[in-house]
């Protein structure tokens, strides 16, 4: 199958949007693992006086993981489907947090940031061009800011390949072909299985010039499936002087 990529896949996500966290609901311990995820980026001071970006920030749910994870922060949250963001703002939000209607790589030329830390939940095995927005983000990040990428990312086992298929043909495609878009959840079993390991997307954010890019696990049935990437835009000097 052919996979969906920038403005036909932000189609598909406008359609899916009405169900969209009805389904995720589906899936157990998905907040969890996001407010987990945005938690690995250990911002100081529950994130006063930081701006922080959720890259893709879809419904809100990893935008929520974020506010919960640094309460104190200022976070700008961009998606390019506007449905997903319609049914993001229709919820409640304290006013430091603010929403943009904007495709990730549109978000460097906004001139805005730079930020102190950059969470992307399920975003780059999305994009046409990974390397492009993985330097993107690099212009967005402060000297020594973070980085949290929540992605499904197989682990390169033969048992997670087989497991995440059988995930998705049992559940996740006969769920999203009852919400009328069939077509967006096959594209996410393949999207995964075509995508990076973990170990290559590892690799991916060194050569992009992050330091000390790491994978760090999933917990429950998701590991080895999905994994949070930790990485910093410069030395670990630089990252230990975050406000």
């Amino acid at each position: 199958m052919t996979l969906l990529r920038d403005h036909d896949l932000a189609r598909a996500f406008d359609r899916a949007s009405r169900t969209y966290d009805r389904l995720t609901a589906l899936n157990p311990g998905y907040r969890t693992d996001l407010l987990r995820s945005a938690r690995r980026l250990r911002l100081p001071g529950d994130g006063a006086g930081l701006h922080l970006l959720d890259l893709g920030c879809g419904t809100g749910a990893s935008t929520r993981a974020l506010l919960r994870a640094a309460p104190r922060a200022r976070i700008t949250a961009v998606d390019a489907s506007s449905g997903m963001l319609r049914r993001a703002l229709a919820k409640r939000w304290p006013a430091r947090v603010s929403f943009r209607h904007l495709t990730a790589e549109e978000v460097a030329t906004t001139g805005e940031g730079p930020y102190d830390a950059v969470f992307a939940a399920y975003l780059f095995r999305n994009v046409t061009d990974p390397d492009g927005l993985l330097r993107a983000v690099r212009t967005l990040l402060r000297p020594g800011g973070r980085l949290a990428v929540h992605e499904y990312s197989l682990s390169g086992s033969v048992v997670h390949r087989a497991l995440w298929t059988t995930v998705c043909q049992g559940l996740i495609i006969p769920a999203g072909t009852l919400s009328g878009d069939r077509a967006l959840y096959r594209h996410l079993w393949r999207s995964v299985l075509d995508f990076d390991t973990a170990p290559a997307f590892t690799a991916r954010l060194a050569d992009a010039g992050f330091t000390d890019p790491r994978p760090v696990p999933v917990a429950g049935w998701q590991t080895g499936i999905a994994h949070t990437f930790l990485a910093r835009n410069g030395s670990a000097a630089a990252t230990e002087d975050i406000r």
